[in-house]
């Protein structure tokens, strides 16, 4: 698991066996080369990758038939290209990002990138815009394995724009970017979580939302029949009552 608050940048090539991954951390870096074991967890533009051999510079990953399909690793390992890099939480980490897994949703493309006073406006559309159905304003995304709030979006939610600050442009290869290139994204895993958990209660989220809605009135509703009938005052829902009904 990672936040989403990309430590180091870095630069990939393929290797006989996978990738290798390489980087040279500042003087007084917290975290680089140094600090890796055999096993740990990467993320390497957003996408988890497990140190299978420790190199003096950074480490070597194997890589899956389906990462390579699904995200932007094999085009960048083939032109040595920048990635960004965040080793995994730990649990007495700060989540200073959002909670992020390091398993890509899909690609997306770059629509416009535009100066502000103050900020980046990075504009992006999902390959795939059935994924659009998990990007709403203010909700958090992954893009290249950088923690980012969305700031707006199409109706769909397949093309979204996020403001950018200069220290996240300065920090990460945002500021490489450019019209047309591709990007890594994943959702967050909330809304993902929560259509599931939806989608097994009733066949499809809307659906299954709209019927725990009705449940829940209903059994407001009964709660508050009852009082008025025995003359008690007050809703009568406390913690117990919740566990009882099947809420808690």
């Amino acid at each position: 698991m990672f936040t989403g608050l990309v430590q180091a940048i870095g630069a990939i090539r393929r290797s006989p066996k996978g990738v290798q991954v390489q980087w040279h951390p500042p003087a007084g870096a917290a975290w680089g080369p140094a600090q890796l074991a055999l096993g740990d967890s990467v993320a390497v533009d957003g996408v988890c990758l497990t140190v299978a051999e420790r190199l003096a510079d950074g480490f070597r990953a194997d890589v899956s038939e389906e990462t390579l399909g699904r995200t932007t690793l094999a085009a960048k390992a083939e032109r040595g290209g920048a990635v960004n890099l965040e080793p995994a939480l730990r649990l007495a980490d700060r989540l200073g990002g959002h909670l992020v897994s390091g398993h890509v949703d899909g690609l997306g493309v770059v629509r416009a990138i535009a100066r502000q006073p103050a900020s980046w406006r990075l504009e992006l559309a999902w390959n795939d815009p059935a994924y659009g159905r998990y990007i709403c304003e203010k909700a958090s995304v992954a893009v290249d394995g950088i923690s980012l709030t969305v700031a707006g979006c199409d109706a769909d939610g397949g093309g979204f724009w996020i403001a950018v600050i200069p220290h996240t442009w300065a920090s990460t290869t945002l500021a490489q970017l450019a019209v047309g290139h591709g990007v890594n994204l994943e959702a967050d895993l909330l809304a993902k979580y929560t259509e599931r958990l939806l989608a097994g209660r009733g066949g499809g989220g809307g659906d299954a939302w709209n019927g725990d809605l009705g449940l829940l009135n209903k059994t407001f509703n009964g709660a508050e029949q009852r009082n008025n009938e025995q003359g008690s005052s007050g809703a009568g829902v406390d913690a117990a009552w919740l566990a009882d009904h099947g809420w808690v």
